[in-house]
């Protein structure tokens, strides 16, 4: 009898270890190569900060500097290690005495409350592994976990974990994190900041500071206590540091406007492989006002009299840098900008164009113009409530916005094909009318486009083309990255003419609403056929800003026109803007 039994035991053993080997191959025939993992690549990172350095934006994947554990507060790995794997020295990748203990847990609550895995699991899994959970990648993911253990020290592996952890909004280690939530380098956490970093693994998403503050103060006192009970700090200073836990703003959401924008103007001047951190034109001040102006414009005024968004763009005149843009009125509800996107007729804002075109014919501002009924081919402009009053200057005419007037001035300046090579020159790409409807703005034009196009008026007579990027680097590195190149396109004396009379229009014509007291002002105002659209374009503190308010699906508006709401915007931007400055 022994004898079989041993047999058989023998035989037992033999299959056992040849199935043993059968599912370890099964678990291990698609384990990835850890070598090549270790270096595997990553969706480069672009981050977008404003002119003075506040944060915009960012995509990709966005990893910080590296860091080393001598270079960081002792109190940031004592976190992580609290929180997610208080054996981490101890163990040898695998902890069952953790695995025990969140079994009982889990059990003891009747729901998950604990995980099991050690810091090198989720370095396995981080590094080489799919988020599939199933019983072959978890036994693959301790595979793994053995193999790094074998391959590194503990504080190797710490190293390399907290350099690449996934900590939420496309952050890749604790560097990218703190600088993204808090502002500062990894090796400045506070013991707080470091709590609320070590709690984002469990769930990256739910514990976001950006997101859900109070749920990451939450989860940041439940990480103080973990390193209050294994002595990483004392037990009184848990709640204190809590206490203490600020978060800097979130840069403007309404920005996302401006950083689409530049992002999609990159074309193939970025490498395509490297981390970029581009410094942006974009003024906070100036942007912040327009943001929060617009939206009180649209919710008061603009609500009782039908106008469902706007946008908003100002640029540097001298130079096309842009220093402010709302696409509409809430980007989160609709990123579709406005204010590069939509292609609308300007109306009357238009009319500078023609008058330049006069005053390269050898018109002058004082010139007469009748303001008279005029029919041309049964098309008979009207001048809305203004009285004729026979003859007027240019100036005047331009100021009022008479269309009668407007349309004798195109016959004068050389017709419709000459104003047309006039507005193209300054920037409009077209394509324009051919008949005389083109003075009264029946062309479409997007209000970056018309903003750019009116910089000449303010400059001197240099053609600009926007521009958001101010500084570029790669990798850390400064790479090459100028701006576009200005044109000299109207004579600089003709440029002074053209700006002296729309400053005419702010002081005494349809732009008054636009003045600004102690701030020379020019623009002009835009409205077009039933009050669909309602423009003001002006010149101020060597900035050009464009406003436009309408509905998207471009119904009329309750008497909205260029000279009332959109010009008050305009002023009450630069007010609020020079309020914050000062």
């Amino acid at each position: 009898m022994a004898p079989r039994l041993f047999r058989w035991s023998v035989m037992l053993a033999v299959w056992g270890m040849v199935a043993g080997f059968v599912a370890l191959l099964w678990f291990a025939w698609d384990l990835p190569r850890p070598e090549d993992a270790l270096g595997a690549t990553r969706r480069p990172s672009v981050t977008l900060v404003a002119a003075d350095g506040a944060l915009l934006a960012t995509s990709g994947d966005l990893y910080g500097e590296t860091v080393r554990l001598a270079d960081l507060p002792a109190h940031v790995p004592a976190a992580f290690i609290a929180i997610e794997d208080r054996r981490f020295r101890d163990h040898h990748g695998l902890d069952l005495v953790g695995v025990a203990r969140a079994l009982v847990a889990n059990l003891t609550a009747r729901r998950v409350v604990q995980g099991g895995s050690t810091l090198t699991q989720q370095l396995a899994k981080n590094l080489f592994l799919t988020p599939e959970r199933s019983l072959r990648r978890k036994v693959q993911e301790a595979l793994l976990a053995l193999w790094l253990e074998q391959r590194f020290t503990k504080n190797e592996l710490l190293t390399i974990y907290l350099n690449r952890v996934y900590l939420g909004a496309g952050t890749f280690g604790v560097d990218a994190a703190a600088r993204l939530y808090f502002g500062v380098p990894a090796r400045r956490l506070t013991v707080g900041q470091a709590a609320v970093l070590a709690g984002l693994p469990k769930a990256p998403s739910r514990f976001n500071p950006r997101v859900n503050p109070s749920a990451a103060v939450a989860r940041a006192v439940e990480v103080l206590e973990a390193m209050a009970e294994t002595g990483a700090i004392p037990a009184a200073a848990a709640m204190q540091e809590a206490e203490r836990l600020r978060f800097p703003p979130a840069p403007s959401r309404d920005a996302g406007w401006f950083a689409d924008w530049v992002r999609d103007s990159l074309g193939e001047r970025a490498p395509p492989t490297a981390d970029l951190l581009l410094r942006t034109t974009l003024d906070t001040r100036l942007q912040a006002a327009a943001e929060a102006r617009l939206e009180a414009l649209l919710a008061g005024p603009g609500r009782a009299a039908g106008v469902s968004q706007g946008a908003v763009v100002a640029i540097e005149a001298a130079s096309g840098a842009v220093r402010a843009m709302a696409g509409g009125r809430d980007y989160r509800a609709s990123p579709f900008n406005r204010a590069t996107q939509a292609r609308r007729q300007p109306g009357s804002a238009f009319k500078p164009f023609v008058y330049l075109a006069a005053l390269e014919a050898g018109a002058r501002p004082e010139d007469g113009v009748s303001d008279a009924p005029i029919s041309l081919g049964g098309w008979s402009p009207g001048n809305g409530n203004w009285r004729s009053r026979g003859e007027i200057t240019l100036e005047d005419a331009l100021a009022h916005s008479v269309n009668t007037a407007a349309v004798r001035v195109l016959q004068r300046s050389g017709g419709p094909r000459q104003v047309a090579a006039v507005a193209q020159r300054l920037g409009l790409p077209g394509p324009f009318p051919r008949d005389a409807s083109i003075a009264l703005g029946t062309a479409e034009v997007t209000l970056l486009d018309l903003v750019t196009a009116y910089a000449p008026f303010a400059n001197g007579g240099h053609r600009v083309a926007p521009f958001g990027v101010a500084e570029a680097r790669a990798e850390g590195r400064p790479i090459a990255w100028l701006p576009p190149a200005r044109a000299p396109v109207i004579a600089a004396e003709t440029a002074e003419a053209m700006r002296r009379m729309m400053t005419a229009t702010v002081a005494r014509g349809t732009g008054r609403a636009a003045a600004v007291p102690g701030l020379p002002v020019a623009g002009k105002t835009g409205t077009t056929q039933d009050n669909r659209d309602a423009w003001f374009i002006g010149m101020a503190g060597g900035n050009v800003m464009g406003i436009w308010l309408g509905n998207d699906d471009a119904t009329p508006m309750e008497g909205v026109a260029g000279g009332g709401l959109p010009a008050r915007l305009f002023r009450e931007i630069l007010e609020t803007a020079r309020g914050r400055s000062g």
